[in-house]
C-alpha cells in the first residue's frame, strides 16, 4: 500500500516513521518546506514531494497515485484538503481538527466510497474510541468528560506552555465557543470558561477550562452530559485572557501604519517563537477520561476511568503529543490497510470505538509503542448534575 502523509510536521513525522518501520508501505510526505522534507533524505524507504497544498487541485494531483491519504495539515487548511481527497477517490485518516463540520462532506464520501476518518487524534480521537467503545457494550452511557493537554515538562515563564502544533490552531482552540451537553441539551459557553483545578498522579495541580473538544460526539452520541476540557499549568489561562480581551486574537484587519493586518495573525507569530517546542524541549501528554454509566444485566451505576501520562520518547526523539496524536492516526490506518474497518463516509473515532475488535486493536498497537492508559473501575454513588 502506497500512503502519502500530508505535512511534515512533528505530528506528520511521527506518522510518516512509525509506518516506514512496518515495512510494508510505501510512505511520501508531502510539505511546502524543503527545509522540513531534508529531514527524511536520511530515511530512504520515504520519498519526499515538495509542494503547496493550500491548492485543492494540487491536493488532488499528489494523492492521485497513493491507496491512502493521512492529513497532517493545520486546521485552517483542514476541509478543503479533505474535500479533494474524497473528490479523488482516496481513503484518508485526518488529524487537521478543521473548524467545519466534517458531516458536510458524508455524502460526497460515500458516493465515492472512501472511508474518511476525522478528528483521529489523542482528543479528540482516543477519547472519542473509548466513549464509542462503551457506548456500544453498555446498557446506557449517562456521563462522558474528558480533560486533556500536551505540557512542557519545564515550566518556564512567562507562559509555562509550549505548543506541539501551529500556535495558529491553539488561538483557534482558546477562542471557538465551546460546545457541551447538559441533560441532554446543547449548550455553549465561551473558551477558556468554567476553569476549575484537578489534581493527577505524576503532575500535580493542573488548570482545566473548556474548550471544543467534544466535536462529532455532540451529533453521534445521546450521552445526557458531556464535556471536555483542555489542561494547563495554572495561571496560563488568565495570561491568555488578557490578550483575548485586548483583542490581540480578532481576525478583523486593522490598519497600522500603511499596512491592514489581522491582529490574530501577528499574535500567531509573535507567539510562535515563545510557544514553540524547539529540539531541546521535553513535554508531556495527560488525559483522563471518565464514563460513567450501567452495563447490561445491572442496575449499579460504574465510572470507567482512563488515565494517561505520556512522556517525550528520548531513544526516537519523538514528542509526546506527536507520538499519541501519531500512533492513533498509523493505528487506525493500518486497521483500514487489513481491511478491517471500512465505513464508506465521514467516520469519526468513536465509530472506530463502536468496533470492539478495533477498538482494541488501536489500544494494542499504543501499547506497542508505549502508549499506556491506566484503567479503573468504580461505582458511582452520586451523579451530580
Amino acid at each position: 500500500m502506497n500512503i502519502i502523509v500530508l505535512g511534515g510536521g512533528r505530528v506528520g513525522t511521527a506518522v510518516a516513521l512509525d509506518l516506514e518501520k512496518d515495512g510494508k508501505f510505501g510512505v511520501t510526505v508531502a510539505d511546502q518546506s524543503e527545509r522540513i522534507l531534508e529531514k527524511f533524505h536520511e530515511h530512504h524507504g520515504i520519498a519526499t514531494i515538495q509542494v503547496h497544498l493550500d491548492d485543492p487541485r494540487k491536493v488532488r494531483r499528489v494523492v492521485r497515485r497513493c491507496d491512502l491519504v493521512i492529513g497532517a495539515l493545520p486546521g485552517a487548511m483542514g476541509f478543503a484538503t479533505l474535500e479533494a481527497v474524497i473528490a479523488e477517490g482516496k481513503n484518508i485518516v485526518d488529524i487537521s481538527f478543521c473548524p467545519e463540520d466534517p458531516f458536510l462532506l458524508d455524502g460526497a464520501a460515500k458516493e465515492a466510497g472512501v472511508t474518511a476518518v476525522v478528528d483521529c487524534g489523542v482528543a479528540p480521537g482516543l477519547s472519542n474510541m473509548i466513549l464509542g467503545h462503551h457506548d456500544a457494550t453498555m446498557d446506557r452511557v449517562d456521563r462522558f468528560e474528558c480533560a486533556v493537554g500536551g505540557l512542557p515538562e519545564e515550566r518556564t515563564p512567562a507562559w509555562e506552555f509550549k505548543a506541539a502544533y501551529s500556535p495558529a490552531d491553539v488561538i483557534e482552540g482558546y477562542t471557538r465557543p465551546a460546545r457541551l451537553v447538559e441533560d441532554g441539551k446543547l449548550i455553549v459557553r465561551p473558551a477558556l470558561s468554567d476553569t476549575e483545578q484537578i489534581e493527577f498522579p505524576g503532575i500535580g495541580t493542573l488548570e482545566a477550562f473548556n474548550t471544543d473538544g467534544l466535536r462529532t460526539l455532540v451529533t453521534t452520541m445521546s450521552v445526557p452530559f458531556m464535556k471536555e476540557k483542555t489542561l494547563r499549568y495554572p495561571g496560563h489561562v488568565g495570561k491568555v485572557e488578557i490578550l483575548r480581551d485586548s483583542g490581540f486574537f480578532e481576525t478583523e484587519p486593522m490598519r497600522v501604519g500603511d499596512a491592514m493586518v489581522p491582529p490574530r495573525a501577528l499574535t500567531s507569530q509573535l507567539l510562535f517563537a515563545q510557544w514553540e517546542l524547539t529540539a531541546e524541549d521535553r513535554d508531556l501528554t495527560v488525559m483522563r477520561v471518565d464514563v460513567e454509566g450501567v452495563e447490561k444485566g445491572n442496575k449499579e451505576p460504574v465510572r470507567y476511568r482512563y488515565e494517561l501520562l505520556d512522556r517525550y520518547d528520548e531513544p526516537t526523539k519523538t514528542s509526546s503529543m506527536a507520538r499519541t496524536t501519531g500512533y492513533a492516526c498509523t493505528a487506525v490506518a493500518r486497521l483500514i490497510e487489513a481491511g478491517a474497518y471500512e465505513h464508506h463516509g465521514i467516520s469519526p473515532p468513536e465509530f472506530i470505538g463502536r468496533e470492539s475488535k478495533c477498538f482494541e486493536a488501536v489500544m494494542t498497537d499504543l501499547a506497542a509503542r508505549g502508549v499506556v492508559f491506566d484503567k479503573t473501575t468504580s461505582v458511582v454513588s452520586d451523579h451530580g448534575g
